[in-house]
């Protein structure tokens, strides 16, 4: 609190902060770090989810059979994939109930369907991956930032009644100082905040597809059901 008006810098107020601010400062310093980490790693994955779930839908409805596209997709690393795996899901277990004798069509197609919602349920697991951290930043850091403030503005205060007159000069330096606290937080919290709500929205949308995409399955092995059989001794 001892620098003037005119050599007041970022740095020069960060170091003579006081320790407890400076602790408030690194965690939101370090809890900004993640965020960042956690938007390019979150937005890399649903790219290539997105892109993924485009490439196999077409795949998808051009194929005349499915069990092609089965042998295709069992190659697919599950972690790398998000449409392959609820696919795989849905597929193997209809072959699974229909090679069993004595199984009624609407057996097969419950089956078929609770496999599909839990494969789905997985892969929603898998999206909302490190939505949480960003969301706790998102509200936390603020309030963090601002009791780094309060307490930089309250040691200003205790500073000023040690001395015969109160200047500018005096009072600036610690104020300022505080405040950085509460800006660091509100740069943490902006980003995570803005990231949240758009991965949000992206993860429905894409779980709004694989619904979609389920129950598109489930009609198309309906009709394999009720029509043409299927070559159950290549499935196997």
């Amino acid at each position: 609190m001892q620098a003037t008006l005119e050599h007041m810098t970022i740095w020069g107020l960060i170091s003579d902060a006081s320790l407890l601010v400076k602790a408030v400062m690194l965690t939101l310093l370090l809890a900004s770090l993640l965020s960042w980490y956690l938007i390019i790693q979150r937005s890399r994955v649903l790219h290539l989810r997105e892109r993924g779930l485009n490439s196999f839908m077409q795949r998808f409805r051009s194929a005349s059979e499915l069990l092609p596209l089965l042998r295709e997709t069992a190659q697919v690393k599950d972690v790398d994939a998000g449409i392959e795996p609820i696919f795989r899901a849905g597929y193997q277990e209809f072959c699974h109930l229909k090679q069993q004798a004595g199984h009624h069509p609407d057996v097969v197609q419950e089956g078929v369907e609770r496999a599909l919602y839990v494969a789905i349920s997985e892969e929603e697991v898998r999206l909302e991956k490190g939505l949480q951290f960003l969301a706790t930043v998102g509200s936390v850091s603020p309030y963090i930032g601002l009791f780094g403030t309060v307490w930089g503005i309250m040691n200003s205060f205790i500073g000023l009644s040690q001395v015969q007159q109160a200047t500018l000069s005096t009072v600036a330096p610690g104020i300022a100082e505080a405040l950085i606290a509460t800006a660091i937080g509100l740069f943490a919290a902006i980003p995570a905040v803005i990231a949240y709500n758009r991965f949000a929205a992206r993860s429905q949308t894409l779980l709004t597809r694989y619904y979609a995409f389920g129950n598109e399955l489930q009609v198309r092995l309906h009709r394999t059901l009720h029509g043409a059989p299927l070559n159950l001794a290549a499935a196997a």
